[in-house]
């Protein structure tokens, strides 16, 4: 991979200011343009990947900030490769879904839609922690302002209010952790501060101060996530988000705080995470059964997306602290999947609630799966794919998971089995309540139209084509899945990991 990844990396921003400028669709176009550049570049950096290749690839490094030992600091791995392409797909497809809609100062609109992509594209990317932490905390911004802007002007004001503060709250957290970790490693090394990964890796910090700074850390991660109990910001920030924003938002954001757990907590804090591995496991168990609970109690289409979210974001805590490489891998995997999935059911309640006079209340909708076959079918494979299915990919990754559980801790893995019938559970009455049983005269029965399925249509292609081919990610992700989890994995299991 030759193109700097600065390039792809500030593309969509870059094109979101320039649309500022432009009037009318011409400003929507070139924002639906960078993040098409921005795709493209993903996909030929999955095909061109040298799995066999040691760690980084393409590495961008400056050194930004010399004082502070700040590195501008880029590269891709087996850990984000997929995210990144993850987060391109969904963005481009959220954006030429919101450029069929009419919006109040539509250039703004679109530009927020493009910093927020650079911002979660520059957090996957970001090999430095300075960095990473600045991209963490930016890509937050500009989704605050779409709540605040766009969302019903009722409430959204005590929406995003909650929600600032408990994202503020982890993000001081890390922000204090971050700096904790450059000035302690600089002390034990005798180096110079240094913030980049592979220079804070290289000395372990005492038990005691990992253990501090990991919960600061975790702190940060489940809150964004969400994750139970640090999900209260939830119901009322899904509420009050427009559902082109809300699907970017629940399908590629949570996997950055995910992701963090596997870049930044597992290498670093190798001891810590060995040691909190019981109480982060008692977590991701707690979000699977409490986000089942309240998904298939809940009667609002989207808070039944969101309790799900939670749990299906518990699975993949599970994966990641499993503490080895098969949970591991299906953590990345599952997020992956989960993000391939969360967005189109947002389109198809989005679909829906057009169809039911702008409810999003399943009781009033129903009765037009034979009426609207494609559509029905469509909602169909999502419906299959979020409760793992044999055969599809979601099955893949839960298996991986519930694998690598297994090994590490039978009973949590035992307990975390009853999440994958919970899931069929509030997945088949979703669909159920919303494709069959008549309601009434209300709803208006017609089929998706061309425009909702250049939307709709792709998202659950590349649902259908993962299906197929889950190995491919896993393949070209192992390595570096395995390096991040192995030294937490060595003082968790050291014989299994002396025999491989």
């Amino acid at each position: 991979m030759s193109l700097p990844l600065s390039i792809p990396l500030w593309l969509p921003a870059a094109a979101a200011f320039l649309g500022l400028f432009l009037p009318g669709v011409a400003s929507r176009v070139l924002v639906i343009l960078g993040a098409l550049g921005t795709l493209a570049w993903s996909i030929w950096a999955i095909l061109d990947f040298e799995r066999s290749a040691k760690g980084l690839q393409d590495v961008t490094d400056q050194v930004w900030i010399k004082q502070l030992g700040i590195h501008y600091k880029l590269g891709v791995d087996g850990l984000n490769l997929f995210l990144i392409a993850l987060a391109a797909f969904i963005f481009l497809a959220c954006l030429v879904w919101a450029a069929m809609k009419e919006w109040e100062n539509a250039s703004l609109f679109f530009f927020f839609l493009g910093v927020a992509e650079s911002a979660v594209l520059g957090a996957l990317m970001a090999q430095d922690l300075a960095l990473f932490v600045l991209f963490f905390d930016l890509m937050l911004l500009p989704f605050l302002f779409l709540a605040g802007i766009w969302g019903p002007e009722a409430t959204r004001v005590a929406a995003i209010t909650k929600l600032f503060i408990y994202t503020l709250v982890g993000s001081l957290l890390m922000l204090a952790a971050a700096i904790a970790t450059g000035v302690l490693v600089a002390q034990h090394s005798g180096n110079d501060i240094s913030f980049a990964f592979s220079d804070l890796a290289k000395t372990p910090l005492p038990k005691g101060s990992q253990e501090w700074i990991f919960l600061c850390f975790a702190a940060a991660f489940l809150v964004k996530m969400p994750a139970f109990p640090f999900h209260g910001w939830m119901p009322d920030g899904y509420r009050n988000m427009p559902l082109p924003v809300l699907a970017v938002f629940s399908a590629v954001l949570s996997k950055v705080a995910a992701y963090g757990f596997l870049r930044v907590v597992l290498p670093i804090f190798p001891d810590a995470s060995a040691h909190f591995q019981d109480l982060m496991l008692v977590l991701g168990l707690g979000s699977i059964l409490y986000g089942s609970a309240m998904a298939f109690t809940t009667s609002e289409a989207r808070l039944v997306l969101g309790y799900s979210s939670i749990a299906q974001l518990g699975f993949i805590v599970l994966g990641i602290f499993a503490l080895n490489g098969d949970g591991a891998q299906g953590a990345i995997l599952q997020a992956v999947n989960h993000g391939l999935v969360v967005a189109p059911a947002f389109v198809i309640v989005a679909y829906l609630a057009e169809r039911t006079h702008g409810s999003e209340d399943i009781r009033d909708m129903g009765g037009i799966a034979f009426r609207a076959p494609v559509l029905a079918t469509l909602f169909l494979i999502v419906t299959f794919a979020n409760l793992a299915m044999p055969g599809s990919s979601n099955f893949a990754g839960e298996f991986l998971i519930l694998l690598g559980v297994f090994h590490s801790k039978l009973v949590i893995a035992a307990i975390a089995f009853t999440g994958v019938g919970l899931a069929a559970v509030y997945s088949l009455r979703l669909f159920i309540r919303t494709m069959h049983n008549r309601v009434g005269a209300e709803v208006v029965s017609r089929d998706i139209s061309f425009r909702e399925g250049l939307v709709l249509v792709p998202l659950v292609a590349v649902i259908v084509a993962l299906a197929f081919v889950p190995q491919f990610a896993l393949k070209k992700g192992a390595p570096s899945i395995d390096r991040a989890v192995g030294k937490a994995q060595l003082i968790t299991q050291p014989e299994i990991t002396a025999v491989k």
